[in-house]
């Protein structure tokens, strides 16, 4: 394992010991909106499938955990991993749907999709609570009745070994052959398909797995909030975690953690200091993709590449 990724694990493991409580409940978020945009970029950057709806199988994931958090004693992990596989399971008629068409019109189709779900969460009050959501949601105690989990310190480490395995899993992925046909598909999808691949097969796989590491992004967010409600579906959502590939950089995995952090932190102090925060986390998005294209994560690897020249 290179030395970053070493870093970056022990950096990780050591932050409850070092960090105040408020900094290591940003941080559990960062790690989550991380997870979220990491299987965003599976469909953007190694796809080329602009989803703009992937907020909709967010939603899902933390519906699926409230639900069966409050309703049930399944402990917290199997909860979180049940809503992820539900998660995937609805999205496989999805990704029949959604393939079926390419460019705008898959990214309008995810969009009406997630926006489906929206409104079934705000009308079927007598399961999602409706426009109030799901209030309460809890951190059952694992299995053996392990109350580590229930704990700030004992979540965090769940959702950082969840986001560890995620990028470990994705990594291996897209450096498999599927991943180099994906890649094939995503630059010239016509070779490939003249080359003997079922392009649509391969989108239709790749979907339902951006959807479970979505799902299980959704899952984990529901007992770390407490409370789920119907704005997970909305395309505001859907937007936010696209912005956050772009800005970090897609097709490298890395790229979109680095770009969570950034909007979400950027977003806490830009607020805490100016009511028009949104106007200039705007310009610095444009400033961001017109600068530096290949996003933060480009500009990280540049800076290390000329570094290392210059020796």
């Amino acid at each position: 394992m290179p030395w970053p990724r070493l870093v970056g694990g022990a950096l990780l493991a050591a932050a409850p010991f070092v960090l105040p409580a408020f900094a290591l409940t940003t941080l559990t978020e960062v790690l989550i909106l991380g997870l979220f945009a990491l299987s965003l970029d599976l469909l953007v950057g190694y796809t080329g499938l602009e989803s703009f709806g992937h907020a909709g199988v967010y939603g899902l994931g933390a519906y699926g955990a409230s639900l069966l958090l409050l309703h049930t004693a399944v402990p917290l992990p199997f909860a979180v991993l049940t809503a992820a596989f539900l998660t995937a399971l609805v999205a496989l008629p999805m990704a029949w749907l959604c393939t079926r068409t390419t460019g705008v019109s898959f990214a309008m189709l995810t969009l009406a999709l997630a926006q489906l779900f929206f409104a079934v969460a705000y009308k079927w009050q007598s399961v999602t609570g409706g426009s109030d959501g799901l209030a309460g949601v809890p951190r059952t105690p694992g299995p053996f009745g392990l109350t580590l989990l229930s704990s700030k310190i004992g979540f965090y480490y769940l959702v950082a070994v969840c986001l560890a395995l995620s990028y470990l899993f994705c990594r291996g992925f897209v450096a498999s052959p599927v991943g180099t046909t994906l890649l094939a598909i995503r630059d010239n999808e016509r070779k490939a398909q003249a080359l003997g691949y079922n392009p649509r097969a391969y989108k239709i796989a790749v979907f339902v797995l951006s959807a479970f590491f979505g799902g299980l992004a959704g899952a984990l967010y529901a007992p770390f909030a407490g409370f789920t409600s119907p704005d997970l579906f909305f395309w505001i959502l859907s937007g936010q975690v696209l912005i956050m590939v772009i800005v970090g950089g897609s097709g490298t995995l890395v790229g979109p953690l680095l770009g969570a952090a950034f909007f979400l932190l950027l977003e806490n102090y830009l607020s805490t200091i100016t009511d028009s925060w949104g106007l200039v986390f705007g310009l610095l998005f444009i400033a961001v993709v017109i600068f530096f294209p290949e996003g933060l994560w480009g500009m990280v690897r540049g800076v290390t590449a000329r570094a290392r020249g210059a020796r």
